[in-house]
């Protein structure tokens, strides 16, 4: 359909053929939906893209980023839908009389954002396993008991600041407005902003970063005597804290590049993160002497890892139409759009990570000093894996198209383009989240049992895992549902609901932490999950409807296929566990076997329950691989 030149019909050389994939529909004539295998000759492309624009979406179009341009009326500056409640439904597709296309589809541009989130998907696989042995080597030198624990907690104050002011906050803000200026055409503002930005970003934190380093001592000393060493963690605190501003102006950097919907680089850059500081901790720690020494080696490595992933993209923003200056044009009203919209935002994703930092509270405060905050901060790590592969990717490749969509107008495509995110992220982490509760101790063992890390660690960071495998679907509907509300401008949604899942956090904290270091992570998990569900009615109150039907039916059917994957990985590793031992070589045979067995019965099971996001993502592979020849 793609070949098809101009408006002219779709010839039998241009069909597209997918065998054994029936479940999956493809807008048909006059908005009704037909299976993909339907033959579409003669007919116009605009006919079969019309229906997209009405009430049949194309759940495969959608993945594979097919554009349409339709002749609109003059644009208003009345509010959008995405600015106020709808107030009435949408009249059927065959009701409204829709205008021809002014242009084709932009082939060009759909082939780069095809192999960027190819590309991108791949740098965040190999970032979050870099990550992955960059704990490995961190657990091999210090274990998760004594001082380290200083380290989690001196880490974790500047990491929440981060959220607050910088990186993703920054980003989640600054995009829409410049995406918006972009979409006006009004390039030379969006840049004015952008630089004002970056240097207003500049300067402000690294104010607040002189003055955190003078009030450490106060900060620091909310969470009692982390590691046993309160001035240990103080220390390691204002090394650290600089992070906060250079991440702060990388966060207009990538939001720069990604508005343009280049997403290679900035997904490059953690990698190279990862590469310093393992490099820095294979160097460094046995040179140092003492355990204080080596962990200042540790935060140091953090420090020069940050300052590549911040000059890495740079280079980058030279092939763009327009480039940041010296300047700070403050009188401009996007920049303050910006600034108001980034104060939800802050809070929002501020918040959630404020959870963490309540969680290491209690965990160092009533649970164990030396070892709760570090056995949780470990089991997280893990946790985050399947969560940085995947929600993690979707949701940054659909960010600026759901700006996109928000400033065109789109009402049908925001709400089928966040339904189909949601569908992609129950396919991906419903299954990983059943492997990783039901394999926490063998994987736990597998990764981090070795050097200063104890036998006797395994069981509480298993534990933990297995409760933070609960959340980990809900933790990717929050993230992005988030977004989505940031897209539509409607920042303090997402903000409200994070300050009420702080006070549930808490209170749930302050019940459950009686079970153990396991507790902690349990109430996350039950945080996600009641966040997740009140994101999901509102955004349907914000939208009129949110395709619960669709929704509902995948993710009971990837549930029912993730049962199958549970029986067949969970009896793999046991039967090999028991014939094979303990030895390092037979805990990796064990637990690969185990992941690959499993993913071949959850694929098979998905297949047969005709659950169609799986051969969305065959066919969008498919496509990949025909595009990066």
């Amino acid at each position: 359909m793609e070949r098809a030149p101009g408006r002219r019909a779709v010839e039998p050389a241009h069909e597209l053929t997918v065998l054994g994939l029936d479940p999956i529909l493809v807008a048909g004539l006059h908005g009704r939906a037909e299976p993909l295998g339907q033959r579409l000759r003669s007919r116009l492309v605009a006919q079969i893209l019309q229906p997209l624009l009405g009430s049949g979406t194309n759940a495969l179009l959608l993945l594979l980023d097919v554009r349409h341009v339709v002749k609109r009326g003059p644009r208003t500056r009345a509010r959008g839908w995405y600015q106020s409640r709808p107030q009435a439904p949408r009249p059927p597709a065959s009701a409204v009389h829709l205008a021809p296309y002014t242009r084709r589809v932009d082939e060009k541009s759909g082939r780069r954002l095809a192999k960027s989130t190819a590309i991108f998907s791949l740098a965040t696989g190999l970032s979050r396993i870099l990550g992955l042995v960059r704990e490995i080597v961190a657990s091999y030198y210090f274990g998760a008991a004594g001082k380290i624990n200083a380290f989690t907690v001196a880490f974790q104050v500047p990491n929440l600041f981060r959220a607050l002011v910088a990186d993703a906050a920054l980003q989640s803000a600054f995009v829409p407005v410049f995406t918006e200026l972009l979409e006006k055409g009004d390039k030379r503002r969006a840049w004015r902003v952008a630089s004002t930005l970056f240097w207003l970003v500049l300067l402000i934190l690294s104010a607040l970063t002189a003055v955190f380093i003078v009030v450490a001592p106060w900060i620091i000393g909310l969470f009692g005597d982390p590691g046993g060493d309160k001035q240990l963690a103080i220390g390691l605190s204002r090394v650290l804290f600089p992070i906060v501003t250079l991440l702060g102006v990388s966060g207009i950097v990538v939001g720069i590049l990604n508005s343009y919907e280049r997403f290679s680089v900035p997904a490059l850059s953690p990698v190279f993160w990862n590469v310093a500081i393992i490099v820095g901790l294979v160097i460094g720690v046995p040179r140092a002497d003492t355990i204080d020494g080596k962990l200042y080696v540790y935060a140091i490595s953090i420090v020069i890892g940050t300052v590549i992933q911040v000059l890495l993209p740079m280079p980058w923003l030279r092939g763009l139409d327009g480039r940041l200056r010296v300047l700070i044009d403050w009188r401009d009203p996007a920049v303050f759009r910006v600034l108001k919209l980034m104060l939800p935002v802050t809070l929002g994703l501020g918040l959630i990570n404020f959870n963490a930092v309540v969680d290491s509270i209690f965990a160092s405060r009533l649970i164990d000093p030396k070892l709760a905050p570090t056995a949780i901060d470990r089991a997280f790590r893990l946790y985050m894996l399947p969560q940085g592969i995947f929600s993690v990717a979707i949701t940054t490749v659909l960010f600026p198209s759901l700006a996109r969509l928000a400033a065109r107008d789109d009402q049908a495509g925001f709400r089928n383009t966040l339904a189909l995110g949601l569908r992609q992220i129950a396919f991906l982490l419903i299954p990983a989240s059943v492997v990783s509760a039901l394999l926490a101790e063998p994987i736990t063992r597998l990764v981090y049992q070795r050097g200063a890390f104890e036998p006797g660690q395994t069981p509480v960071v298993a534990g933990a895992l297995a409760a933070f495998s609960a959340g980990l679907f809900f933790n990717g509907m929050m993230l992005l549902l988030n977004r989505g509300f940031f897209s539509l401008q409607s920042n303090w949604i997402p903000t409200a609901v994070a300050l009420a899942n702080l006070g549930l956090n808490a209170a749930l904290d302050a019940a459950f932490y009686r079970f153990g270091t396991w507790g902690l992570p349990l109430a996350t998990s039950v945080v996600n999950v009641a966040g997740s569900g009140v994101l999901l009615v509102l955004m349907r109150r914000r939208l009129g409807r949110m395709n619960f039907g669709e929704i509902a039916d995948s993710v009971l059917r990837i549930v029912v296929a993730s049962a199958v994957l549970a029986g067949a990985a969970y009896g793999t590793w046991f039967g090999l566990d028991h014939a094979l031992g303990r030895s390092f070589a037979a805990q990796l045979a064990s637990v690969v076997t185990a992941l690959v067995v499993g993913t071949g019965v959850y694929l098979l099971a998905c297949r047969a329950l005709r659950v169609r996001e799986l051969g969305a993502l065959l066919a969008l592979l498919s496509r990949f691989k025909a595009r990066l020849r």
